[in-house]
């Protein structure tokens, strides 16, 4: 999780304060440029940030300055928006994330296209040695019931091969890209009377679980939408355990926002049409079953899970 010294030479140069008009939330100055931990050697810092509840509300009125409403209104008016699914308003707040987390999670996180990204060039540089190895809980099994998915843990020898394997391959791999380039991470040549392979194209015998960098901008509303799904409890443990820590920063950044996104988002749920009329006729005391539901199978069992039906 440690800062390289290049990194750590630029919190330094922007220790200092500087005098602003903007907004600016004073529990998230503290943590800028600071890495917060995840997994092994990841981490997540903010950059730089734009916006709070305060600009929220003043897109949605196009209103001008603090203090032309009262604090309950503004919190009100943040949850109706969230409610409503009015997004323009959330994204006049932005935010800039540094981000280091394994390759092979980064591609998936890449899948959500609306952010500005700027990634570590391994064409440029050259990938230090540092590598994911999950946690022995995280040792899963495939999932029958869901191609996207852990089922059992592995336990023994079993989970203990599959240690070495992961060990063995990834330090294999980062050894002979070295030798490849015929230099060292740290810029010293490993045989002067041989020249080394092009970073460009060293790089791609490394494996998926090394890490990687990116700068990360996004917008809230977008921002949202990304939590909405990576902080869900069926997502991925190891992107989710990125998006539980930038929970805790949205939090901080925009408690309004937050407070509403987790009520109607989060940990709220959409319902069909279908599904508000079997609520409907529940209420009125008609017993509901999957077979006069007009539900498939695997609705019913997903409505299920949010509602107390029969099974």
């Amino acid at each position: 999780m440690a800062l390289n010294a290049l990194q750590k030479q630029e919190v330094d140069s922007l220790s200092e304060t500087f005098p602003t008009r903007r907004p600016v939330v004073e529990s998230l100055e503290e943590k800028l440029y600071t890495p917060q931990k995840v997994l092994d050697h990841g981490f997540v810092r903010i950059i730089d940030y734009m916006g709070d509840d305060t600009a929220i509300v003043q897109a949605a009125r196009v209103s001008y300055g603090k203090g032309t409403k009262q604090t309950s209104q503004d919190r009100g008016l943040i949850r109706y928006l969230m409610r409503h699914r009015h997004s323009t308003p959330f994204e006049m707040c932005e935010i800039k994330f540094h981000i280091k987390l394994p390759i092979f999670i980064a591609r998936q996180w890449i899948r959500h296209r609306t952010a500005n990204v700027n990634e570590y060039s391994a064409r440029y540089s050259i990938l230090s040695k540092e590598f994911y190895m999950p946690e022995p809980a995280q040792l899963g099994t495939q999932s029958k019931s869901n191609n996207q998915g852990r089922a059992n843990v592995l336990q023994g020898a079993e989970a203990a091969r599959v240690f070495e394997l992961l060990k063995e391959d990834a330090e294999r791999c980062y050894s002979h890209y070295e030798e490849m380039l015929n230099e060292t991470a740290d810029g010293n040549v490993i045989d002067e009377n041989r020249q080394g392979l092009a970073r460009e194209l060293a790089r791609m015998n490394l494996t998926m679980n090394m890490y990687t960098e990116w700068y990360w901008k996004i917008d809230l509303h977008n921002l949202f939408h990304f939590l909405s799904l990576r902080a869900d409890s069926h997502a991925q443990y190891e992107i989710r355990a990125y998006a539980d820590v930038m929970l805790e920063m949205v939090k901080e950044w925009v408690p309004y926002a937050y407070e509403a996104f987790e009520e109607y988002r989060l940990h709220g749920a959409h319902l069909s049409r279908t599904g508000i009329e079997i609520v409907s006729r529940a209420l009125k005391g008609e017993k509901i079953t999957q077979e006069n539901s007009g539900l498939t199978p695997r609705e019913w069992r997903e409505l299920a899970a949010l509602l107390p039906l029969e099974n």
